[in-house]
């Protein structure tokens, strides 16, 4: 993602900040606790809600405030949400509902630790997840219907490439793109994929681009994760190959991400609701503390962004660890050692 310069004088940049569900908003107030000391009075935070808790209340897991509270931001931080594992009437993910309303085609998921230095861009509104189910026999056989569509690659892969770009800016090194399908067997949806995604990425002559097979990508991401920069991908495969990725750089509790479009980001740790310790003080807030510095970046504070993400590298390595790091650390201490460094 690439960032305007900063302008301290200018009005306070206006965000959205939503807990959510389950330790959604223990980390979501840690994280904005270290925004605000970062950045002093040039942000401006409202609350919304979302998620499984105001549908119990509401009957609407994205209730149409929110989205007009939204409306009036350049981006929001978003804790988790809980979602049953059944179908119930009337809910739908409020995610999925707030991607395709806000057209957030973009998402994108930084893998960093010491050699490490890859970043996830995965498509974020069709796929498999444009949620096109039928039953053919009800019951018995069910069919989910693939989109892939030239327009959406082509917005992801050129977002992908100027990516690149500015990564390789930043880090004085020549940028690299792998593109990712499985053209071999789904000749016709991967095959359109992969063709456009490579007709845009000849647009960018100083990237240097390869492809990877879904199945050979996994392997070798786990094999030598530090070989890659920006991986591009499908919905569900980009899906799958962050999470995988998340594993190498410290588990889900340390890797945030965000959703972008062209007007708005929704930033959010990659970890889910984990109702099991909600209230219990022990969530880890990195991942949280790390969405919050893409978000920073996407909306043109990028010094801040830097300085987070400078904060949230030393604490990750001599910080005190929560216990999905093996550690008996609260939330809170996290935090303190954050405020303290700042």
């Amino acid at each position: 993602m690439t960032a305007t310069s900063d302008d301290s004088a200018a009005a306070p940049v206006r965000l959205a900040r939503i807990g959510g569900d389950g330790i959604g908003p223990e980390v979501v107030d840690a994280a904005v606790r270290i925004v605000d000391a970062v950045c002093g009075d040039r942000i401006e935070w409202v609350e919304a809600e979302m998620g499984w808790g105001i549908f119990e209340r509401a009957g609407r897991a994205l209730p149409e405030a929110t989205v007009e509270i939204l409306a009036g931001c350049a981006g929001a931080l978003f804790g988790a949400v809980s979602s049953p594992s059944h179908a119930v009437d009337g809910y739908r993910s409020p995610i999925v509902e707030l991607r395709r309303r806000l057209d957030l085609y973009a998402n994108v998921r930084p893998l960093t630790s010491g050699a490490i230095e890859a970043v996830v861009v995965r498509e974020n509104t069709e796929g498999l997840y444009a949620g096109r189910e039928r039953w053919e026999r009800e019951g018995e056989v069910a069919i989910a219907e693939r989109v892939i569509s030239r327009r959406a690659t082509e917005r992801i892969v050129r977002f992908a490439c100027e990516l690149a770009l500015s990564r390789a800016a930043r880090r004085r090194r020549t940028p690299r793109l792998t593109v990712v399908h499985k053209a071999n067997v789904l000749r016709v949806s991967d095959g359109l994929f992969r063709e456009t995604a490579l007709d845009v990425a000849a647009g960018f002559p100083e990237i240097e681009v390869e492809e990877q097979l879904v199945d050979s990508m996994a392997y070798r991401l786990i094999l030598e994760p530090e070989r890659y920069d920006v991986i591009v991908a499908p919905n569900l495969y980009g899906d799958i190959l962050s999470d995988a990725g998340a594993a190498l750089v410290g588990g889900l509790g340390v890797v945030g991400s965000a959703n972008c479009g062209e007007r708005f980001c929704l930033a959010e740790p990659v970890h889910g609701s984990a109702p099991d310790i909600a209230g219990g003080g022990i969530a880890n807030p990195v991942a949280a503390v790390s969405a919050a510095a893409l978000l920073l970046e996407r909306v043109s504070l990028a010094d801040a962004a830097v300085r987070i993400d400078e904060l949230v590298a030393n604490c990750r390595k001599n910080g005190p660890r929560t216990p999905d790091r093996g550690g008996d650390a609260t939330t809170e201490d996290v935090v303190a050692y954050l405020l303290a460094a700042i």
